[in-house]
């Protein structure tokens, strides 16, 4: 769902927080129009806007992990991880994290790749969040989710910042809720 659906409609804070993200047509490849979040990370006011968002909807949930995904899931997790008392665990491509993992491979819009968690980081009945910055097909977000609930974790919810319209990847989710602040701008912007 969307969070315009979800009581935030009309609220000025997903405006900005769209407007801040720069669009890079054909990237990595031809035909992918890339919703690029580093312009929004430079803006202090829009990042803390993102930050505020997710920490109010999931701050009153008994949340107690908050999985971030590499690359951009890892700027936004450790600070919501912080504001509502929760340990923040990194699921990383591999070869990142030291000592023993387990890993998920899946595939993306544009190829496959694979995701590991170290195996400390989460244990049964932890609630969990994945937070990511974007939603294409839910393959990511899927394999986040089979590395929690493999090691005793309730994924409660996934949290985007930028979804697809089309987000044929919530048919993906496992079941799982999916939240997300705005959806992928059209047009690019100079910054």
């Amino acid at each position: 769902m969307f969070a315009a659906e979800n009581g935030l409609r009309g609220d000025s804070r997903l405006q900005g927080i769209s407007d801040a993200i720069r669009v890079v047509p054909h990237f990595p490849k031809a035909g992918i129009m890339f919703q690029d979040i580093t312009t929004l990370l430079l803006n202090h006011k829009v990042f803390k806007d993102t930050i505020d968002i997710f920490v109010d909807r999931y701050r009153d949930m008994g949340i107690s992990v908050v999985a971030g995904i590499e690359a951009r899931g890892l700027f936004f997790g450790p600070s919501i991880a912080l504001a509502i008392g929760a340990k923040f665990v990194p699921l990383r491509k591999p070869n990142k994290l030291p000592g023993e993992v387990i890993s998920e491979s899946y595939v993306l819009e544009y190829g496959t790749d694979c995701l590991e968690m170290d195996v400390i980081s989460v244990k049964p009945g932890d609630r969990a969040v994945v937070i990511d910055d974007l939603v294409a097909t839910g393959g990511t977000l899927s394999a986040a989710i089979t590395l929690l609930e493999r090691m005793g974790g309730q994924v409660v919810e996934c949290g985007c910042v930028v979804g697809l319209p089309e987000v044929e990847g919530q048919r993906r989710l496992n079941g799982k809720p999916l939240y997300i602040l705005v959806h992928p701008r059209e047009i690019e912007e100079q910054y």
